[in-house]
């Protein structure tokens, strides 16, 4: 079970309803047959006899034989590595109840029984809340049942057991289960298909899972249910922390299989605050039973989950847009705000032509729109120096005018000569010196020109190079508000493409601008430019690839993972892109400079924090200046024995 990642499934099997014998062969081959790497397998409710059998649950022989069927399922699937859970009707002290049965290894762990009944299935069963036992002659044990009943064979691969039914009732055991230490809820169903049903079932799964920062595994009656009155699906669901991994198709009978991260959602509650509340200690101490058993797990799981590449972009891409939108509203709310508060509606930023520039002009272009004043109150300036190419400069003034802002061209070749003649640097010298004076004369320029002219200095730099410490200190590190400081650069690219979509129809010249901006190659133009006139300084040469830096700064930061377990997932969600050398030398680069960097990061300006990840020393990262990197790239170092 290495770095937390557990396989598990959920099956439908064709059925037939009422025939037990067949339902039972069904269920063994699929368990027998069923991914050898499967931890957790689970069945619909009551998958033994169907869920549609009506008034034969009140027929005594037909239970018997359920139960029996039991026996046989047991007995043939002895040798099958996963523990599997599967519906029966049964009757226990009186009562006929509605179970689903935890198995493993040819012997039943325990019995949770369904608590909340619908008006059709109160004819026939009864809930049944206490946990008690009851002794088998086949099994010549007691067997747990009841309601709850918690599973566990370490402290990441813990589970409860529910219905569809429990789930959506006003008060659902899950949250017990979850305070209680389960990481996984199996949920079983026979809930039919109607329309907007299984959207319904999708939301539930996803707002229970985020807030519980657990896992479900949902299974659904489907085909072989009887259509007399009602329609069963199948549809089968996994989530994990509000996110939904895998999902059947409609009307099949196929499995479905993922990994769970069962250490993502172990560390999601260690960082929620709530889970450490005194109701949560005073619930997780409730009376229940945790069943322990034992299975090999594989420690050298091949994931199939899939790991996405970009963290901080939605894949739908209709989310995109919308995601895209709301940012720039976000932002523009936020520098509306701070310049409402100084009585003041006029802003000056550097315009470089570069995507960091774009997407905080543009900021400053809707912030115009909400406070209802030309946009000639933004004054764009863009200033050459050695490194500008014609390329970016006629970008950046194109762009201006575009949108009916001020934009004035003033170069800072001059004055970095001379402040160069007055250090004693020589100019022939392209050192680090070199570049960072030409950084602090442009932002010199704009915060004593914003002062000269009474306006805000709306800073550019963004999330990704904050984690990196890409910016010069009391440079371009430096602004009165920073609009860009919690946007990762990987997310700023569909930020700008989605501009350039919006604003194709109405003006084509601006779209291509924008289009040819996202073209651009990233880089400072510091350093002067190929004899060709083109960007020579190309910043992903000098630190590394921006999705690898953002995939490895979502990991790191956002969830805490290891430095080794980081690698694994880049591997996959990289596969065929950057080899595995590749991905190692720039995640070391990653956490060096990370660790390293954070004393820009201990004065960067005020900005808004966007995203779920947010450098700010006011915001989410507490971390000393001094602090080591050694600890982290010894743990990445494992990787390589």
């Amino acid at each position: 079970m290495k770095d937390g990642f557990l396989r598990v499934g959920a099956i439908t099997p064709k059925l037939r309803v009422a025939d037990i014998d067949y339902n039972a062969s069904v269920i063994i081959a699929s368990v027998n047959h069923a991914d050898p790497d499967c931890s957790l397998l689970v069945f619909p409710e009551l998958s033994i006899t169907g869920a549609t059998c009506g008034d034969l649950f009140r027929q005594q022989s037909f239970i018997d034989a359920a139960w029996q069927a039991l026996y046989r399922i047991a007995d043939e699937t002895s040798e099958a590595p996963s523990v599997f859970i599967v519906g029966l009707p049964a009757h226990i002290e009186g009562k006929l109840l509605n179970l689903a049965v935890v198995m493993h290894k040819g012997e039943i762990l325990g019995c949770n029984v369904k608590l909340t009944l619908s008006e059709s299935e109160a004819r026939y069963f009864s809930p049944y809340e206490i946990a008690g036992s009851f002794y088998d002659e086949y099994f010549d044990e007691e067997i747990p049942f009841g309601q709850p009943l918690y599973f566990c064979e370490n402290d990441l691969f813990s589970f409860a057991v529910m219905f569809h039914d429990d789930l959506v009732a006003p008060i659902s055991d899950d949250v017990d289960a979850a305070l209680a230490g389960c990481h996984i809820i199996a949920t079983l169903s026979c809930a039919p298909k109607t329309i907007g049903s299984s959207e319904k079932t999708a939301s539930l799964l996803a707002a229970q899972s985020r807030k519980l920062h657990a896992a479900y595994i949902y299974a659904n009656a489907g085909i072989g249910e009887s259509t007399t009155d009602l329609v069963f699906s199948g549809e089968n669901f996994i989530y994990e922390n509000g996110r939904e991994l895998v999902k059947s198709k409609s009307f099949s009978s196929s499995a479905i299989y993922t990994d769970l991260d069962l250490q993502l959602l172990f560390l999601e509650r260690q960082r929620d605050t709530s889970w450490r509340s005194d109701f949560a200690n005073s619930t997780a101490d409730s009376d229940f039973d945790m069943i322990s058993f034992e299975m090999d797990l594989n420690e050298e799981l091949t994931l199939i989950r899939k790991v996405q590449k970009n963290p901080f972009i939605p894949e739908d891409k209709e989310e995109i847009d919308h995601r895209c939108a709301q940012i720039l509203d976000m932002q523009a709310m936020a520098l509306v705000t701070r310049l409402t508060h100084i009585k003041n509606d006029k802003m000056i930023l550097g315009l470089s032509g570069g995507l960091d520039s774009t997407l905080a002009f543009l900021v400053c272009a809707r912030a115009c729109e909400i406070m209802e004043v030309p946009k000639t109150n933004i004054h764009a300036i863009t200033m050459p120096c050695f490194g500008t190419t014609s390329r970016t400069k006629n970008n950046s003034i194109e762009l201006a005018k575009a949108y009916g802002a001020r934009i004035d061209e003033i170069s800072i070749k001059d004055s970095v000569i001379q402040h160069f003649k007055d250090i004693g640097h020589d100019i022939d010298n392209h050192n680090v010196a070199f570049e960072n004076a030409q950084a602090r004369e442009r932002t010199q320029l704009l915060m004593d020109l914003g002062n000269d002219e009474n306006s805000l200095v709306v800073g550019t730099g963004d999330l990704s190079e904050l984690a990196l410490g890409w910016a010069t200190y009391n440079g371009d590190h430096m602004s009165m508000y920073a609009v860009n400081g919690s946007v990762p650069k990987t997310l700023i690219r569909h930020i700008v493409a989605y501009e350039a979509a919006r604003v194709k129809d109405e003006d084509p010249k601006l779209s291509a601008v924008l289009l040819d901006i996202l073209d651009t190659p990233v880089s400072p133009e510091l350093l002067p430019p190929s004899e060709d006139g083109t960007i020579a300084q190309k910043t992903e040469d000098l630190v590394g690839p921006y999705e690898l830096h953002d995939f490895f700064l979502y990991y790191f930061t956002r969830l805490g993972f290891a430095p080794s377990k980081i690698y694994r997932l880049a591997k996959i969600a990289f596969d065929g892109e950057y080899d595995d050398e590749t991905i190692y030398k720039w995640e070391q680069n990653f956490l060096r400079r990370f660790i390293s960097q954070q004393f820009k990061r201990s004065c960067m300006p005020d900005g808004p924090k966007i995203g779920s990840v947010d450098l700010s020393p006011r915001g989410d990262l507490r971390l000393p200046s001094d602090a080591a990197s050694k600890v982290f790239l010894d743990e990445l170092a494992t990787v390589l024995e």
